[in-house]
């Protein structure tokens, strides 16, 4: 068995708030006169907004920030930071800037929120990025991430609800940390498991953006606390419907046996409850269900890519070390917005 939890209560990307909450309190925000050089705001449910500033140039925004979901501050910096970079590269944009967003208690130990500010800044670094400032405040808890600012081509910038007929998925992580997490919490991750996944958490996306970009993607969000089913329903937002295939999604297959076990999550339950009616499971295990359902924190890029290019990009991101998969494809329209296959 772990060691007594004392840092890490539940957190990344499963502490954040449901789809459905989220959905009725955004859509009765007040909306003033659409600005033409916002190009994308909160209205698409996007990754992050995008602010035109010549025909050349858009300024990406993002922010984001959890409590944490491992033990290790250091590894919970890394991940909270690489999770926030991940919107820019969803975008298919370029980090140039971030700030520190920090809430933590006045009695806990300095030295941890130094790991966690740590592991953060060099994940900024990595990305490429200036760490510029933050904000920090007093709280009962702690919690961590960035605001980061970036750049991108207009012309060339990818939505994540623009995606067409035909076009293949591509996905760049394995599935299953948010159930490896809660597994780890009660003492029941399988040896290792964790740290894969931490490994995985860790990993930015900017690879396999900048791959990406060499090649016809027509939509892109990254995997998060909606799940899989989740931003693949905000993909094809009432355009088009879905098909995946279960055989061919990389995952933990640790998480599979752990679902089994019946460690799961309630971020993945609301992920369900919220997508009822528009997923039909064609001879799906439950334990299948539950990972496509799974909140994952700093997930991977899920791409939609023209039926031509798809091939080609799977093989350049394969050869520059990204374990990519084409997990279906987008259809015409269906009774049935997603369908999942073995």
């Amino acid at each position: 068995m772990s060691e007594p939890i004392v840092f890490c209560k539940g957190g990344g990307c499963t502490a954040k708030l449901g789809p459905g909450v989220l959905e009725r309190v955004l859509s009765r925000l007040p909306q003033g006169e659409r600005d033409p050089d916002l190009l994308i705001g909160f209205e698409s449910k996007d990754d992050a907004a995008v602010y035109r500033v010549s025909e050349e140039l858009a300024i990406v925004q993002t922010l984001d920030f959890f409590p944490p979901m491992v033990e290790d501050p250091y590894r919970f910096g890394q991940i909270a930071a690489a999770n926030a970079l991940s919107d820019v590269y969803a975008m298919g944009g370029e980090v140039r800037t971030a700030l520190n967003i920090v809430c933590f208690p006045e009695k806990m130990d300095l030295n941890i929120l130094g790991r966690i500010l740590q592991g953060g800044a060099e994940k900024v670094q990595e990305a490429g990025g200036s760490l510029v400032g933050g904000h920090s405040i007093a709280d009962d808890g702690v919690k961590y991430g960035l605001s980061v600012m970036g750049f991108v081509d207009p012309r060339r910038m990818w939505p994540n609800n623009g995606g067409q007929v035909g076009d293949q998925l591509i996905l760049t992580k394995p599935l299953g940390v948010g159930i490896l997490c809660t597994a780890a919490r009660v003492g029941e991750a399988p040896s290792g498991a964790l740290e894969a996944a931490m490994d995985s958490m860790s990993a930015l996306n900017r690879t396999a953006s900048e791959v990406l970009r060499d090649f016809a993607v027509h939509a892109c969000t990254d995997v998060t606390g909606f799940g899989l089913l989740g931003h693949l329903h905000e993909m094809v937002d009432g355009r088009c419907s879905a098909r995946i295939r279960i055989r061919q999604v990389p995952h933990f297959p640790e998480a599979l046996a752990c679902a089994d076990e019946f460690l799961l999550t309630a971020a993945a339950q609301r992920n369900r409850n919220f997508l009822a009616g528009k997923v039909r499971f064609e001879g799906v295990p439950f334990a299948w269900e539950e990972l496509l359902f799974d909140p994952q924190t700093s997930g991977g890029l899920l791409a939609a890519v023209a039926p031509d290019e798809a091939e080609a990009a799977l093989t350049a991101l394969r050869e520059r070390g990204v374990n990519a998969r084409c997990i279906g494809e987008l259809t015409a329209p269906q009774a049935v917005e997603l369908t999942v296959e073995q």
